[in-house]
């Protein structure tokens, strides 16, 4: 963003900028082949998109007494395993695998004036995780800030490109997080990447972690 913008804190973004500065997060991921791409629909709009496999959260057990748990697994499972109850008894792990597939998308909002994170989530065999499962993977540190209000900010929406289910971090708080984030940059004369600076805030909290580099090698569009 420009230096008139943060210094009269104003934390909307528009279109143009929205791609200006996703085009120099993107060069910037072609040079650590981390992934990411820009995906055009219908030759008018487009998105960013990355994908990623990671460990997750996808054990749904099922004891003897036919109750449902939720268990955390860091291992692939091979097999259906047995595992000692809380309770005294026993579960059986019901999927065959613990590793998530993630899809991220990052979009533009006409009507927020501001980046979405959408999303999808699956198991290696394709299943697609319920939102509560994709609740149960939000890192431990970032919970208790959503819980006062975790399914109004992780929720679960048709993709306005492909009207597709996917989830998505609500955009209602970017400005709360992002104005601080602005302003400190513009005192310190420094100018940021606005699609860079949201991106690394939002991104961990379901499981997308920016490389450090980013932060030394992405500017802002002239």
């Amino acid at each position: 963003m420009s230096d008139e913008k943060l210094g009269n804190t104003n934390c909307c973004l528009d279109q143009k900028t929205f791609y200006l500065c996703c085009q120099l997060f993107l060069h910037h991921s072609s040079v650590l082949g981390d992934g990411w791409s820009w995906r055009e629909v219908k030759g008018v709009e487009g998105y960013m998109k990355k994908t990623v496999l990671v460990p997750g959260r996808l054990g749904s057990l099922l004891s003897q007494h036919g109750q449902h748990k939720t268990e955390e697994y860091i291992d692939i499972v091979t097999e259906e395993d047995q595992v000692d109850n809380v309770d005294g008894g026993t579960c059986s792990v019901c999927e065959s695998q613990a590793v998530v597939h993630y899809e991220y998308h990052v979009l533009y909002s006409c009507s927020y004036q501001a980046p979405v994170l959408y999303f999808r989530a699956s198991s290696m065999d394709g299943r697609p995780l319920s939102l509560e499962e994709v609740w149960n993977n939000v890192h431990p540190n970032y919970r208790e800030r959503l819980l006062q209000g975790p399914w109004d900010t992780l929720t679960q929406q048709e993709h306005p490109l492909l009207g597709q289910p996917f989830f998505m971090l609500h955009p209602c708080r970017t400005e709360e997080f992002i104005r601080p984030i602005l302003q400190m940059a513009h005192s310190e004369k420094r100018r940021v990447n606005y699609i860079l600076a949201w991106l690394s805030v939002v991104g961990p909290v379901v499981g997308l972690d920016i490389p450090l580099s980013y932060s030394t090698a992405v500017t802002a569009p002239d």
